[in-house]
């Protein structure tokens, strides 16, 4: 799931960056109000993080300006602006949650969950394929109603394979919208992968998570048992070498 935050304190947002990565989310940094306010317009971001006291434009123009354009998208701002006034200025012009700094990095995750567990009508959380379920508000995976325990990683893995269930995704674009902000070695995706297996197929019999050799790696839903040819033996159905 992808996350903008908008802060031009560089050290803070790499820290930040650094921490809900570390939940499991993608993060996408913008160091201005321009910048924040194009990126928030073209990317497809389940929230954003917004600063107030931004250089070029700040973060009450950039609000006000992504709901006047038809930008839903959940706000959390960020500031070090406490007064009961700038919060209120802030939640009128569209934003949905208002946290002052110095604040609690585990207040912080607890309201950012808490706004994704809000309905959108414009995207579902939920991610279905067969009798897979990925919750992406809730962070949680189920299989025929099962709980399956993931890590961090292997959440990420899932959801991008999920959201584009039964595309061939390669490893370079599961890099990129899974944690695009780090220089991950595209060879730990396998370890990611092979945990999933593990989880979501393995005890259940299934092999709904396939490798394409030279390609990458597809989600689908093989309730039927159907077999294209494309999963192979061993390490449920890897074809690489």
């Amino acid at each position: 799931m992808r996350i903008l935050v908008v802060e031009d304190e560089r050290g803070l947002a790499e820290t930040l960056r650094r921490g809900l990565s570390a939940e499991g989310f993608a993060v996408d940094l913008a160091h201005d109000g321009r910048e924040g306010l194009w990126k928030a317009r073209t990317g497809d971001y389940a929230l954003i993080v917004l600063d107030l006291m931004l250089p070029l434009l700040n973060g009450y123009r950039v609000c006000a300006q992504l709901r006047r354009e038809g930008v839903h998208t959940p706000i959390l701002v960020l500031t070090a602006k406490d007064g009961d006034w700038d919060q209120a200025e802030a939640l009128d012009t569209g934003a949905d949650d208002y946290l002052a700094k110095p604040f609690s990095y585990v207040v912080l995750v607890a309201r950012l969950r808490a706004l994704l567990r809000r309905p959108r009508t414009a995207v579902s959380p939920l991610a279905v394929v067969g009798d897979l379920t990925v919750d992406t508000a809730a962070r949680t995976c189920r299989r025929a109603g099962v709980p399956i325990a993931l890590t961090p990683r292997e959440f990420a893995v899932a959801e991008v394979l999920a959201r584009r269930s039964g595309e061939v995704v390669s490893k370079g674009e599961i890099l990129a919208e899974a944690w695009p902000d780090e220089a991950e070695d595209p060879n730990l995706v396998e370890v990611r992968i092979s945990g999933l297996r593990r989880k979501i197929d393995a005890p259940f019999g299934r092999r709904s998570l396939e490798t394409v050799r030279g390609a990458g790696y597809r989600l689908v839903d093989d309730r039927r048992g159907d077999d294209d040819g494309s999963r192979g033996d061993g390490d449920g159905g890897s074809l690489d070498g």
